[in-house]
């Protein structure tokens, strides 16, 4: 039976690319390169692989926190709305595709065959590495970069944040677990852009329970 990794920040996309089934997740990796929110997402992860009983592993990249000077990481304001600026204001020097090199060590290492990412149509919109494009091209490196070969799959790729909540509820995966914030903290900011995704989605889908759970 094939194996496969997925990279868990233990927000609404990876959350519900592994509670949608389809692959053997055995390994979640969640990444510590000083992000303001590191804290929740390595205890909103662990509690996501406790409750889907698979191996957690969390990754420190120090070293990309020194050369990020965005919001994520810097003393700066978080952006409290989406435009133009939004990927701007929020990158991280090829995060993903470092994460998925990573990954794909792991997977050449200890023959995993799949390498499961949680990008999505609505943050492609603002975000390259979120692209069909982008999985095309990580999976063609891989090709030369690996043995193993694995491919990198994105389940939510066709997808934006309200059919991601809707596909969320129609399989009861747990929201209750989701840790979306870019800031950090007990509850939900509401404010932050990934705040405002997740929210929205949840009001358009009435999810209200989960609003008041989660803000």
């Amino acid at each position: 039976m094939s194996k496969s990794i997925i990279l868990l920040s233990g927000g609404l996309d990876s959350l519900v690319s592994l509670g949608l089934g389809g692959y053997d997740v055995s390994l979640a990796l969640t990444f510590d390169y000083g992000q303001k929110s590191v804290k929740d997402e390595i205890e909103a992860s662990e509690k996501i692989c406790e409750y889907y009983g698979i191996e957690h592993k969390v990754i420190k990249l120090d070293w990309l926190k020194d050369i990020t000077h965005t919001a994520l990481v810097a003393d700066i304001d978080l952006p409290d709305k989406i435009d133009e600026n939004s990927a701007k204001n929020v990158w991280v020097p090829n995060r993903n595709g470092l994460f998925l090199n990573i990954a794909g060590s792991f997977a050449d290492a200890e023959n995993y065959d799949y390498i499961i990412i949680g990008a999505n149509k609505e943050e492609a919109q603002t975000f390259p590495d979120n692209t069909k494009e982008f999985i095309e091209r990580i999976n063609s490196e891989f090709e030369f970069s690996t043995r193993k070969r694995p491919k990198v799959v994105a389940p939510l790729i066709n997808y934006d944040k309200n059919d991601i909540v809707k596909l969320a509820l129609e399989h009861d995966i747990p929201l209750n677990l989701v840790k979306s914030c870019y800031a950090g903290g007990e509850k939900h900011c509401g404010k932050c852009e990934s705040c405002i995704r997740l929210k929205n989605a949840l009001t358009y889908n009435q999810a209200e329970e989960y609003i008041k759970e989660l803000f």
